[in-house]
């Protein structure tokens, strides 16, 4: 025995060590304080938010204000100026088809991609019927049929959430693809025989708007009715 105590001996002295305090004790075990562990949490967070899918939707959302001021100038009716608004178009559409598909393979889903994904949607074909109504290409009343069906059906969904979730069907997705390829044609500066298809396209993409809309509206009474009948069922077995 010396009477050296041993956090001499080691060149510290118990005073140090208290000094040292917790963090000395993280060092030295390896082990993360909570607070640590919610910034690295918060940072993977952050970062999820830059992925592929969500990308691709800040994409389709940079792509609205670039295709109109192309589907705009010179007055509108250029066939050069024309060409490459539907370019521009036709990329917002092409990425609406990856980036939900992406986001559920890759098991990409945030909150900022479920809000983002239907504006952008939206946005890029509300703004080319506009164009196209306000230059006169194409009926005012199509363009009210197919933006008021699109908001109807996203209010719908809304409302009827608590319920349960009406998920896309076939349908919707055909209506989608012939509202787009529709649209796209209306957007160039077609003559001839190809005009004249257009109009056809565009009847039917109106025709499978208004026939999907109206199914959305069945499932929604359907899905709240189930909904309303088992939550009374829950409410007499809890009662009972």
């Amino acid at each position: 025995m010396t009477g050296v105590p041993a956090s001499a001996a080691n060149g510290s002295s118990p005073a140090d060590s208290s000094q040292a305090g917790p963090a000395a004790s993280d060092r030295q075990t390896g082990a993360k304080s909570p607070r640590s562990g919610k910034l690295a949490a918060a940072a993977v967070n952050q970062a999820s938010v830059w992925n592929v899918a969500n990308l691709l939707t800040m994409l389709r959302l940079l792509l609205v204000p670039g295709f109109v001021a192309l589907m705009l100038a010179d007055g509108g009716y250029d066939p050069a100026w024309r060409s490459f608004a539907w370019a521009a178009f036709a990329i917002a559409m092409i990425t609406d088809l990856f980036d939900g598909h992406l986001a559920r393979t890759y098991d990409l889903v945030t909150d900022f991609g479920k809000i983002a994904d239907p504006i952008a949607d939206k946005a890029i074909m509300g703004a080319a019927l506009i164009c196209l109504s306000s230059l006169g290409d194409l009926p005012w009343w199509v363009t009210i049929v197919i933006l008021g069906r699109e908001l109807g059906i996203t209010l719908l969904r809304f409302l009827v959430i608590r319920y349960g979730v009406i998920p896309a069907s076939r349908g919707g997705k055909l209506k989608t693809l012939t509202q787009g390829v529709a649209v796209g044609m209306y957007v160039l500066a077609l003559t001839g025989w190809l005009a004249s298809l257009r109009f056809w396209v565009m009847a039917a993409a109106v025709v499978l708007t208004v026939a999907t809309g109206l199914d959305y509206v069945r499932q929604a009474i359907v899905l709240r009715r189930q909904g309303i009948a088992e939550r009374k069922t829950a409410l007499e077995e809890t009662e009972a």
